[in-house]
C-alpha cells in the first residue's frame, strides 16, 4: 500500500499561488510529484509568469503538509527564482528531474495561459479528490 500522503496540500498551495500570483499573469505550472510519508508530504510547483515578450518569470512553490488526525497543515512558501528564456523551459525542468535524488519522476506541466477558468478548474478538480477520498 502506497503512502497516502496529504492531498489538500497541493489545492491549498496553488490556491497561494492564484491569490499571490493572479491567473492572468501564469502561462504554465509544473507539478512535482510529492514526496511521500504516511500522512506527511513535501511537494513542489514550478510556475513561469509572463514577463516579456521571450522572457518568462519563474517561482517556486514548496510546500511541507501534515494530517493527524482531524488536524491539518500546510505550509506553502512561493519565492521568485529569477528570468528565463520561452525556449529554455523544458530544459530547466528537465534538470530539476535529474537533479532529484529521490526520483520521484516528471511533472505534470499545465498550460493556463493567463486563463483564470484554467488554474480555477485546476484548483476544483484538486479540491474534488481530496472529497471523493473522503478527507
Amino acid at each position: 500500500m502506497s503512502d497516502p500522503g496529504v492531498p489538500e496540500g497541493l489545492a491549498t498551495t496553488l490556491a497561494l499561488v492564484r491569490s499571490r500570483l493572479g491567473a492572468d499573469s501564469i502561462d504554465r505550472l509544473w507539478i512535482f510529484p510529492p514526496m511521500t510519508r504516511g500522512r506527511r508530504e513535501r511537494g513542489l510547483v514550478a510556475i513561469s509568469c509572463f514577463a516579456e515578450k521571450e522572457r518568462r518569470r519563474l517561482f517556486t512553490a514548496a510546500y511541507q503538509a501534515r494530517r493527524s488526525g482531524l488536524d491539518l497543515g500546510v505550509d506553502p512558501e512561493l519565492v521568485e527564482q529569477g528570468l528565463a528564456p520561452v525556449d529554455s523551459l523544458a530544459r530547466v525542468m528537465a534538470g530539476v528531474v535529474r537533479r532529484e535524488s529521490l526520483q520521484l519522476g516528471d511533472p505534470r506541466e499545465i498550460v493556463i495561459g493567463g486563463d483564470a477558468a484554467a488554474l480555477d478548474g485546476l484548483v476544483a478538480e484538486l479540491e474534488e479528490r481530496v472529497r471523493v477520498q473522503g478527507l
